[in-house]
């Protein structure tokens, strides 16, 4: 007897919603059809057959009950005890009153126990549920294989769903320490980003400050030298900034592969249809994040602006210069006017010694950037 649909797990919670619990369960309560033609076929009639009938109606009606209301495995609440009584009851009492196939219903309160209790508790309660089927069996007067079929049942469903609990708690604990593991990754990335802009801005940071106050002082004192000072202001300032622009650079690059990857996603879920071609030695890394920040300038302009079907990116490295050149086929800008976007990336790639050429075309609108190989790149 299979009763496996009783309790479906998915997620990291462990349980799985409600209605889709119950959507499988009622798969594996087709075994009270039993209990139910004993009252169909006549076997139990007249105020038996309602009163049995109203019996089952509430045994089913309280183990729905019970796994609705089950939240976490081995940690019933108050309800649950109470629910699980009420169908204990109702599980030992009617079989005691009708037998046959009335016997099945220990069965299920043995999946409520193993699924639902700690597991002392449900081991505790699969032996008791054994015992129950095991006197009511010799009660009824049952043949000695029909009583060790049910015992045997009891004993095995609950050994088997016992160990269906454990591995979904060890799944859903595993789940968790990943999820830890990831937010404590994250977190400890935060502190070393905090750490490493600490570290390049706290020196400069002070300096300025120093300087600002004395070059104050020899303002109000008339000196000359207060402008040497603020020139000095200014050149460590410069420096901070580029120093922490290198360290947003190194922690947003993703590279030229990534990019391209993406840009092709990006686009193709948009309508686009991308043709990538590569040709040349590999790039140096900085050279790399260059051209990564490019086709992701690049791609984010056909897909917001371009409307195009077709786009082309190329990127070329004949050992002294290496080209990117973006492509599309569509309506390009009427007038074009670079964004911020596009100036960003023109103040980056001049940087590096290259070049930025982009504008609508004859038939859509083109990204070029060239940029000597020789620089390495360098932003």
């Amino acid at each position: 007897m299979k009763l496996s649909q009783a309790f479906t797990l998915e997620g990291t919670g462990g349980i799985a919603s409600p209605w889709r619990r119950l959507s499988w369960m009622s798969i594996g309560l087709v075994y009270l059809c039993f209990p139910i033609l004993d009252i169909v076929t006549g076997q139990v009639t007249g105020a038996r057959a309602v009163w049995g009938a109203l019996g089952l109606v509430a045994f089913i009606a309280l183990y729905v009950a019970v796994v609705v209301s089950q939240r976490t495995f081995g940690e019933p609440t108050r309800l649950s005890h109470l629910l699980l009584t009420a169908v204990t009851v109702l599980a030992v009492g009617l079989p005691i009153l009708y037998g046959g196939g009335w016997m099945t219903l220990p069965i299920y309160v043995t999946v409520l126990y193993s699924m639902a209790l700690r597991p002392r508790v449900a081991v505790a309660g699969i032996v008791g549920m054994g015992v129950a089927v095991a006197l009511i069996s010799t009660l009824k007067q049952n043949d000695l294989g029909s009583t060790l079929v049910f015992v045997f049942q009891v004993a095995t469903l609950g050994i088997l769903f016992m160990g269906v609990r454990n591995t979904r708690l060890l799944v859903t604990q595993l789940r968790q320490a990943q999820e830890e593991v990831a937010r404590l990754a994250a977190s400890e990335e935060r502190l070393r980003i905090a750490r490493d802009l600490h570290d390049l801005l706290g020196h400069s940071l002070s300096l300025i400050v120093l300087k600002s106050e004395l070059a104050g002082r020899l303002a109000e004192s008339g000196s000359e030298r207060a402008v040497a000072e603020i020139n000095d202001i200014e050149s460590v300032a410069r420096e901070a900034l580029v120093e922490v622009r290198d360290a947003v650079t190194a922690y947003r690059q993703r590279g030229l592969s990534g990019e391209l990857d993406g840009a092709r996603a990006a686009m193709e879920a948009a309508g686009t249809r991308v043709t990538v071609r590569l040709a040349g030695t590999p790039l140096p890394d900085a050279m790399d994040g260059l051209l990564g920040w490019a086709v992701r300038e690049g791609a984010t302009n056909v897909i917001r602006h371009a409307r195009a079907t077709r786009c082309e990116i190329e990127v070329t490295c004949d050992g002294e210069s290496t080209v990117l050149e973006i492509v599309d086929d569509g309506r390009g800008a009427a007038p074009y006017g670079p964004g911020s976007g596009l100036t960003g990336l023109t103040e980056r790639v001049e940087a590096a010694g290259g070049t930025v050429s982009a504008g609508p075309g004859e038939t859509g609108f083109a990204l070029r950037v060239a940029v000597p190989t020789a620089t390495g790149g360098r932003a």
